[in-house]
């Protein structure tokens, strides 16, 4: 989609961090590394209708009822990674869902393809005639 700036979008982006689970120690029940990133397509005043509407569309099964994308990361031990692996992921989908779904070209057999199969087919039948016990050579 032309003139569409993933970036831009994260000025629109609401973080959140809580407890993560997992690896840290003792310090993982002190400090909230667990990042949370949010964003409303419906209040995004970057986003035109029509890509509002191909959002909602395309990442459907990872939206809340309300219409907010929610992603994160809790695999890093800092919190400043994870709010940056969470942002690549947030960037990702975004120009993911608004790339162009590429066109399947029908193609045909090859000749080779086809003589395989019939031959395939041949041993296969000589097999089962073999297994009935009245084959004529």
């Amino acid at each position: 989609m032309e003139n569409f700036n993933a970036e831009l979008l994260l000025k629109e982006v609401e973080f959140r961090f809580t407890r993560s689970g997992g690896k840290g120690g003792q310090n993982v029940n002190k400090v909230a590394s667990k990042a949370e990133l949010y964003f409303n397509i419906n209040q995004s005043l970057i986003l035109l209708p029509d890509q509002k509407e191909i959002l909602l569309e395309k990442l459907a099964a990872r939206l809340s009822t309300h219409g907010v994308l929610k992603i994160t990361s809790q695999e890093a031990r800092s919190q400043l990674e994870n709010k940056e692996k969470v942002s690549r992921k947030f960037i990702f989908l975004i120009t993911k869902a608004f790339s162009p779904v590429k066109a399947r070209k029908e193609t045909k057999p090859g000749k080779q393809a086809k003589e395989k199969r019939l031959k395939e087919k041949k041993m296969k039948s000589l097999l089962k005639k073999l297994r009935q016990g009245n084959v004529e050579f």
